[in-house]
């Protein structure tokens, strides 16, 4: 299995984040469903294989659960909660433009052609799907989307680095730690000002609620976090938010089979260009990338098979 199914596989749960927090834990605040989904996690990993990071990895361990983990989540189920499942998903497969001109901006790194076409085809059909005129939705759900976008990009790029440094495992476990420990100090801070939503929560808790509950910390965190986190050993962030195309389908259909989620055929159109536009920027950029790999290896040989010639005949 390469890393890009590897990378299907753990958007495909990712993508089902936003319909189980609905069908599941609806009503549940953000914050305590962060906190729940993030240390628990954290915690059974680390518990699995224990490490601990020397003093001068802390700091950056630290940032990264801070954007990464307790950030992002109170985001994510902000937008689960005001969002629908297919819209929530479609719109993370915007994630490309946003680390393509993250590292143009910040780090200078050109963009290739495919790459800048494709970028431009998702922000024009985006812009198409949530045109307000034809798709009323939650604008705190989109102001929430376009924050988890660039959390995303911007935590995946501390992971990339630390990835350079240190072993992805300790880099997996402590983000999740560190950061759900900051979502559970927040929530308790919430609770104690607005008690209502947690007590409604907690004191109503069902088997469903524990079942979600299961799916989110098991299946959406540890399993996918792992994956996530060793791919980035392996991959350029770029070429990894371009591998999630499963995350808008299990949006979708998740969506359709849990919350019954409805839309036009045009808006459907619109999501199945979107997802053909990622996978098809995907799949363009490893060939040319291949294709570039491969001529410069066969340039390599033909050098090494004239150098001897040349020699002999002197």
């Amino acid at each position: 299995m390469n890393e890009r199914n590897i990378g299907n596989d753990r958007c495909i749960f990712w993508g089902t984040t936003y319909a189980v927090t609905q069908y599941t834990l609806s009503g549940w605040p953000p914050l305590l469903l962060g906190a729940l989904r993030a240390l628990p996690a954290g915690l059974l990993l680390i518990a699995f294989k224990p490490n601990l990071p020397k003093p001068k990895e802390w700091p950056v361990l630290i940032r990264l659960g801070c954007i990464n983990i307790a950030l992002f989540f109170g985001l994510l189920f902000i937008m689960a909660q005001t969002l629908p499942s297919a819209i929530s998903g479609v719109g993370m497969v915007s994630l490309p433009v946003f680390a393509m001109f993250y590292y143009w901006l910040v780090h200078k790194n050109t963009p290739t052609k495919v790459q800048l076409i494709s970028g431009a085809t998702l922000i024009t059909l985006a812009w198409l799907l949530f045109d307000p005129l034809h798709l009323k939705l939650n604008p705190v759900g989109l102001v929430a989307m376009l924050c988890a976008l660039g959390c995303i990009v911007i935590g995946s790029n501390i992971t990339k680095s630390l990835g350079l440094k240190m072993h992805w495992w300790p880099v997996l476990c402590w983000q999740l730690i560190i950061g759900g420990s900051i979502l559970t100090v927040i929530a308790i801070m919430h609770a104690l000002s607005s008690p209502a939503q947690y007590l409604t929560a907690l004191q109503n808790i069902s088997p469903l609620n524990i079942g979600g509950l299961i799916w989110l910390i098991v299946l959406n965190t540890m399993l996918a976090y792992t994956l996530y986190v060793w791919m980035l050993s392996r991959m350029t962030v770029v070429e990894f938010t371009f591998a999630g195309i499963s995350n808008p389908i299990a949006g979708i259909l998740m969506g359709l089979l849990l919350v019954g989620e409805q839309f036009s055929s045009t808006q459907y159109l619109l999501m199945g260009l979107i997802i053909l536009t990622s996978l098809s920027g995907s799949l363009l950029s490893t060939y040319f990338a291949k294709k570039q790999a491969n001529k410069q290896t066969n340039k390599t040989i033909i050098n090494n098979e004239i150098k001897p010639t040349a020699t002999k005949s002197i």
